[in-house]
């Protein structure tokens, strides 16, 4: 039988899969534990599936970990139905088991930056139902951290881009396709307002690096985004360029029209609440994990070009 492994993954999803990487690297063995048992994973890497809002479920998925990783993202129109669960659970198993518990978060319960960067001593000032469950979320981790019941680290990231990113992302696959096609891209409110993109990969490494430093424990560090904060359309215009495409072609998507597509679509709707983050400077400072643990983002430029590599088709 072979040994169990030190890190368990709870989630397979982009963020998932870039902490696998990330501790794959280190030669480290990783379980991965999703509801379906599969992921587009090395046949060595070991997937349990099941419901991970079980209690006893996740504390047997577990077993034998020294770092717990909570990656979980439910659907995003049932996060106030399934979220606070599955936290809770993952919670439980790392209690359980005696693991570190390295949990995955984003910057959402700060509320509207005002002008300010975002930085990890920002008070919970969230104006939206997603924002609040999260700084709840977050208080209920570090509430079990100061009572000594678990070892919590937090990562905080703000919106990402990169393989896997997808639909989810803005700068995902509604540009990096359309700028290799040299037809027109469209993202989320206006594209000429600084914001801060994390890329997954270095999302992956810093929760890698939360697992093992001895001083990641009982703080928020927010991972590593390169200080060069662009607007949207620059780092589109950049995408284009890597494309060989002569020009940009590039929408904004406003307010009004999401309200009408949310009428039908769930999803949708539950992105309106959030284009504060695309109508002013939206800007998230990573200094503390760059000064402190060493944890670099990946140049700007270099993110893109990797990742759109990652659409282009093999015969390319």
């Amino acid at each position: 039988m072979s040994r169990s492994p030190r890190h368990v993954v709870f989630g397979t999803g982009a963020i998932g899969l870039a902490t696998l990487e990330a501790l794959r690297r280190r030669g480290e063995q990783v379980r991965l534990v999703n509801r379906s048992g599969t992921a587009p994973v090395p046949d060595d890497v070991e997937i349990l599936g099941g419901d991970a809002s079980d209690p006893a479920f996740a504390t047997a998925a577990a077993q034998g970990a020294q770092v717990v990783y909570q990656t979980l993202n439910p659907p995003y129109h049932q996060w106030v139905e399934l979220f606070p669960a599955l936290q809770a659970s993952v919670l439980a198993a790392a209690e359980a088991t005696g693991a570190r518990l390295v949990s995955m978060e984003n910057v959402y319960m700060y509320g509207r930056p005002n002008g300010q960067p975002l930085t990890e001593t920002r008070p919970h000032a969230a104006h939206t139902k997603k924002g609040q469950l999260r700084a709840r979320m977050a208080r209920d981790l570090m509430a079990a951290h100061q009572a000594g019941r678990v070892q919590v680290a937090t990562g905080r990231a703000s919106d990402y881009f990169g393989p896997r990113g997808g639909a989810q992302s803005n700068v995902g696959d509604r540009v990096f396709p359309p700028a290799l096609a040299g037809k027109t891209a469209t993202v989320l409110g206006d594209p000429d307002q600084p914001h801060t993109y994390t890329y997954i990969p270095d999302i992956g490494e810093g929760l890698a690096v939360l697992g093992e430093h001895p001083d990641a424990p009982g703080e928020v560090w927010h991972l590593p985004n390169d200080p060069d904060t662009r607007t949207t359309r620059q780092l589109v215009d950049s995408i284009y360029r890597q494309a060989g495409q002569p020009r940009t072609r590039l929408r904004g998507t406003p307010v009004v029209l999401l309200r009408a597509l949310g009428v039908i679509n769930p999803t949708v709707r539950e992105l309106v609440e959030l284009q504060y983050e695309f109508q002013e400077p939206f800007v998230v400072d990573s200094s503390k994990i760059t000064t402190k643990l060493d944890v670099h983002a990946t140049p700007l430029d270099q993110a893109l070009a990797d990742t759109l590599a990652t659409y282009r088709t093999p015969a390319s």
